[in-house]
């Protein structure tokens, strides 16, 4: 609705009415009402942004990717009234099931998600209980990108991870350096967390924690308080320990980055956001190197827009380096293989990490404390969440984390090498869905889960936070509608089976814990069809374990190393320009040179944060040398 239809109806109306003055008046508390709410609809600020129908031939900056990054790059950069901004997103919007914390998982395998898979294994098998031993890697194909599909986890990472980054020659990407943009984006509604100096108000960005919990979470930190560690704010000084889990709700609903960034700058006229327009190729100049443009195909049409200073990438770090490599960036070989003409021969897919781990790690308790569809999808629970904005389906599933050391971190104890993810259930809660989002085989599952459908669960998903297998994105057709091949490379690298089993092993011990030992918390034995020859808890029986419930949250960084000059595995400098192509910039977890020690989701707004800064500041130089 705009004013000009709304004034148009009521003219019409009353020209029909003729001049019957009672009639007529009858009609004013109705339009007053209704320019009250198109009052309300253009200046609520979350309000959905509009999706422009018509895409002007040229803009300053063009930004690719809508997601955890790309909808901070367009909001900060469209802060400047004389640069047009021109947001190009291969999905549509949220809706109202995607903003239901606890219904996460309903989203992924939907149109709201892309559906990568992981190919088939080598020589290092892993995903083995999942058909065709492929794993789902979702990421999010919808305004606000994964922010949109995943269990809303707000996790910075480690001091330690981004003072690696500067120490390898990225300079301006230590921990002092960009905590500012954490605090930045953050508007955190837990009072002991915002007065501390590692929060903020009054950010875009809200953080809290679930308004809702399971009695199981405080035992988790009980737990953690038994074995000897602390209860802290694992975002604050330090990492290691357990806390209730910081996430991105607002009001009991999701807080993507979409309704973040983009919703209260929607009506900014030099911002226009393109959705279900998906970029296929960076034009580039081949003598000049000098990126001009983008190619999307919308609608079923192919178009092309001009950027008159610069093309971001912010595809994600499987979407940005097949955009890449469509258009002549990336190893020199490979690009040849497919006739690619290639325009600067760069480790674009190489350097691929992935927070990997062990799935339906389960133990049984004897109270009726789970989370479970049956007992919370129920309609007093609707109401309570439609009406209150609380109750059970506020919570993110994920009720509570810890950070831990296994014999493999560091001796000075302030790098975890282990982060746990605690859940008030299992793969019983919800079989279904789990299942189809796992994609776990039916004889896995009929086995090892099916006998679990009446009881009382909780699990623990340990991950390893610092892998040292590397994975790669490569092409596998020059048609950007298919899919790269997805290779993780998992357990490839020794250490990683070795330190994923001792962080298994301390799962264990927090269920012996007295505080989970008074639900008489044990450990559900039953072996996975492939791993029946081995004996519980022995390394063999949970390698075995391992490589068959292999699980992820899908935390896919590095595929665009960020990387001074020297490096020769880099791909974009410190400043996050693509190497040997002027105005080209990536700017998402791609450029991650290590991945963080936790979820990535605000690291990934950081670094948005951050590159729209850095774009800033080089322009605002360049006109500062113009003017001299």
């Amino acid at each position: 609705y705009t004013m000009t239809s709304l004034l148009g109806s009521f003219v019409g109306l009353a020209f029909n009415m003729g001049t019957n003055p009672v009639a007529i008046a009858g009609l004013v508390p109705l339009v007053a009402a209704g320019l009250a709410f198109i009052r309300y609809w253009n200046y609520d600020p979350e309000t959905h942004p509009a999706n422009v129908d018509r895409v002007l031939t040229e803009y300053d900056f063009i930004i690719v990717g809508a997601g955890s990054a790309g909808a901070v790059v367009a909001s900060r950069l469209s802060e400047i009234s004389n640069w047009t901004v021109l947001l190009l997103e291969a999905g549509g919007d949220e809706n109202e099931i995607s903003d239901i914390p606890s219904m996460s998982g309903y989203v992924q395998m939907s149109e709201m998600d892309w559906m990568y898979q992981t190919s088939p294994p080598g020589d290092s098998p892993y995903c083995l209980a999942m058909i065709g031993d492929r794993c789902n890697w979702p990421r999010g194909k919808v305004l606000g990108g994964s922010s949109v599909l995943n269990a809303m986890i707000y996790a910075r990472g480690n001091k330690y991870d981004y003072d690696k980054w500067a120490s390898d020659g990225n300079t301006g990407w230590s921990y002092e350096e960009v905590l500012p943009y954490f605090l930045k984006s953050e508007d955190n509604r837990n009072p002991y967390l915002s007065k501390t100096k590692y929060h903020k108000e009054g950010g875009f960005l809200t953080v809290q924690e679930s308004p809702w919990k399971t009695p199981l979470s405080i035992a988790f930190l009980q737990a953690g308080q038994q074995m000897g560690y602390t209860v802290r704010d694992c975002n604050g000084e330090k990492q290691t320990g357990f806390m209730i889990t910081q996430t991105t709700i607002r009001r009991g609903t999701r807080c993507s980055t979409a309704k973040a960034f983009l919703r209260p700058v929607r009506n900014r006229p030099n911002l226009h956001i393109a959705m279900y327009a998906q970029a296929t190729k960076v034009l580039i100049n081949d003598h000049s190197k000098r990126a001009y443009g983008v190619k999307f195909v919308r609608n079923g049409r192919e178009q092309m827009v001009r950027a008159r200073r610069e093309v971001v990438l912010s595809a994600g770090a499987i979407g940005s380096p097949q955009l890449l490599m469509l258009s002549g960036v990336g190893p020199k070989e490979h690009l040849e293989e497919f006739g690619i003409k290639v325009l600067s021969d760069l480790k674009v897919g190489h350097n691929l990490q992935d927070h990997v781990g062990l799935g339906g790690l389960t133990f049984i308790i004897d109270q009726p404390f789970s989370f479970t569809r049956k007992r919370y999808q129920t309609v007093p629970v609707v109401m309570e969440y439609l009406l209150r904005e609380s109750g059970p389906l506020t919570s993110p599933g994920i009720e509570g984390l810890a950070f831990v050391n296994t014999q493999y971190a560091p001796k000075h104890g302030e790098w975890p090498d282990i982060q746990y993810h605690f859940g008030s259930g299992s793969i019983n809660s919800d079989p279904d869905n789990i299942k189809k989002i796992t994609g776990l085989r039916d004889s896995v599952f009929n086995t090892v889960y099916k006998p679990l459908i009446d009881s009382e669960t909780w699990s623990l998903l340990p991950l390893l936070l610092r892998p040292k297998s590397r994975g790669w994105i490569r092409l596998r057709s020059k048609n950007p509608f298919i899919y790269p091949d997805i290779n993780p490379n998992y357990f490839t690298h020794r250490e990683d089976i070795l330190t994923l089993i001792a962080g298994i092993r301390i799962a264990l011990n927090i269920s012996d814990t007295p505080a989970f030992q008074r639900f008489n918390s044990r450990p559900h034995k039953m072996p996975f069809p492939g791993c029946r020859q081995y004996e519980f808890d022995t390394d063999e029986y949970w390698e075995c374990s391992l490589r068959h419930f292999t699980f992820t949250i899908y935390h896919p960084t590095s595929t665009a190393k960020m990387g001074p000059s020297t490096d020769p595995d880099a791909v974009v400098d410190p400043r996050l320009r693509v190497y040997g192509i002027k105005n080209l910039r990536v700017i998402d977890a791609s450029i991650m040179p290590t991945i963080v020690n936790g979820n990535t989701n605000a690291p990934v707004i950081m670094i948005g944060e951050k590159g729209a800064d850095i774009i800033k500041e080089d322009w605002m130089s360049i006109r500062k040398l113009m003017n001299v």
